[in-house]
């Protein structure tokens, strides 16, 4: 597997309503140089949930790609994914390296705090996620975070970090230079008429 960096593709059960839009623009996105994908789905249907993160699962472990799953450590076990994501009300650290693997990659929101995110490290989080950086279509209410944040972060944290929140291939240089090790895109990367050009122009950023 790759190493936690490049573009985290974070899914949106708006932008694709079924299986195989799902599925079919996940791997356009794995194809243009996505190197995490994470499931998004806050439905209550429990079998559509599981159905499609097992699909994803299967499609990202052939493609050599991490497969996380937001908000539900249930279902990344259930799956298989690599790892889950939590928010700050969603599960604890704890409780996810207890029922995941010992290898399970466990991410944690930190939003606009440098003190969550080292509270998060201490306790063995694998990466740490800032934002939102820019104005986000997905959280329109997300409080702001600055650029200056990331760079405090990389001084004082070795976990990789993940910048989310509004980015954009124009402004995704920011985010890096001031310290990301992952930039996390919904809107900019899948309602893009080719998913996999704009993975691959927001890959390009990175190099």
């Amino acid at each position: 597997m790759n190493s936690l960096k490049g573009l985290y593709a974070i899914t949106d059960s708006t932008l694709m309503p079924d299986d195989d839009t799902l599925l079919c623009q996940v791997e356009d996105a794995i194809l243009g140089g996505a190197q995490i994908i994470q499931y998004r789905d806050k439905s209550n249907d429990k079998g559509k949930r599981l159905r499609q993160a097992s699909a994803l699962n299967s499609l990202c472990e052939h493609h050599q790609r991490y497969f996380i799953i937001n908000d539900d450590i249930e279902l990344a076990f259930s799956c298989g994914a690599s790892g889950v994501h939590l928010g700050q009300s969603d599960g604890s650290l704890s409780d996810a390296k207890s029922r995941l693997s010992a290898n399970a990659i466990i991410g944690v929101t930190c939003h606009d705090s440098l003190s969550l995110a080292q509270k998060a490290e201490k306790q063995g989080a694998s990466y740490v996620a800032f934002g939102a950086f820019f104005r986000s279509q997905t959280k329109p209410h997300a409080i702001p975070a600055p650029l200056t944040l990331l760079q405090e972060a990389r001084q004082q944290l070795s976990s990789p970090i993940v910048a989310i929140g509004g980015i954009t291939v124009d402004n995704a240089h920011q985010v890096i230079a001031a310290g990301a090790d992952m930039v996390a895109v919904v809107h900019s990367l899948f309602t893009a008429p080719s998913v996999t050009q704009q993975a691959q122009a927001f890959a390009d950023v990175f190099k």
